[in-house]
């Protein structure tokens, strides 16, 4: 089960790509306003894609995807801590569980 709220990628590179992707069609489309006029804007959208929306949820993703498996969230009686994962060890890149 996928967590919903969650916006990180698969991986760090792949996060990045979009990154590099939506921010430069961002820039791209404001920048080429002065050279072709507002058709460049038509870029603005293409970085929205690539971002999934809006630069701040790329920026959320990127903390969860550095974070994915090293963090851990547990909740008890109402509040809840944030603690470092323990990893036993991995076995062909996949971790073991104890």
């Amino acid at each position: 089960m996928t967590d919903q709220r969650s916006f990180a990628s698969t991986s760090l590179p792949r996060h990045l790509a979009r990154g590099v992707l939506g921010f430069g069609a961002l820039a791209g489309s404001v920048l080429l306003i002065p050279a072709v006029g507002l058709v460049g804007l038509l870029l603005a959208p293409l970085g929205l894609l690539a971002l999934r929306g809006c630069p701040l949820c790329w920026v959320i993703g990127l903390l969860q995807t550095v974070s994915n498996g090293r963090l851990r969230r547990s909740c008890t009686d109402g509040s809840c801590q944030l603690s470092v994962a323990r990893h036993t060890g991995t076995q062909g890149g996949a971790v073991r569980q104890p």
